[in-house]
């Protein structure tokens, strides 16, 4: 891997890992991801739902490109963050862990840890109607919280890193308001 020594991790946020990765770093900077979009494509069963009330979360979907943040982690803490990262990242097995090449936006092309929607997976809820977003997220609460609050926090960060969002921007002031 470039950027660091050859056994220093990256990892590839593009949701709650930008603003909360939960694991030291050494180095930060946005990047994109070619080939995977950001979609709220994900029902979520343990942090922003359950499986009788599901939340909504994002996944990296195939086609287009991502713009996210990329972390370096030092070598020594690189096993202790992916033990953290597929406790936190796998806990219905939805994603799938894969090591893809990313360019931060200072041009450096690393290779990076990211995790991608399975689309076989019984969560996997593809491209839905604005109004089942809005209401998927509304009723959302899971073991890291309020589903609002993590729209509302991904759409913060992705305005700070000037990165627009037209549906998250929609989705999270939808949610500031309270339901009919």
């Amino acid at each position: 891997m470039e950027a660091g020594t050859p056994s220093d991790l990256w990892v590839f946020g593009y949701g709650s890992l930008m603003w909360r990765p939960g694991f030291p770093f050494v180095e930060s900077g946005p990047g994109r991801l070619r080939g995977y979009h950001r979609s709220l494509c994900v029902l979520s069963h343990v942090h922003r739902g359950t499986p009788e009330r599901p939340g909504l979360v994002l996944g990296l979907d195939r086609g287009g490109s991502c713009r996210g943040m990329a972390f370096r982690v030092a070598a020594a803490d690189a096993a202790a963050t992916l033990t953290y990262l597929r406790e936190r990242e796998q806990v219905t097995a939805v994603y799938v862990e894969r090591v893809l090449g990313i360019t931060l936006d200072d041009g450096r092309q690393l290779q990076a840890v990211t995790y991608l929607v399975d689309r076989r997976h019984p969560q996997y809820a593809g491209r839905l109607p604005e109004a089942e977003l809005v209401r998927l997220v509304r009723q959302g609460l899971g073991r890291s919280g309020a589903n609002p609050d993590y729209v509302r926090h991904t759409h913060d960060q992705l305005v700070a890193m000037g990165i627009p969002d037209p549906m998250l921007a929609r989705l999270a002031a939808a949610c500031a308001v309270p339901s009919p």
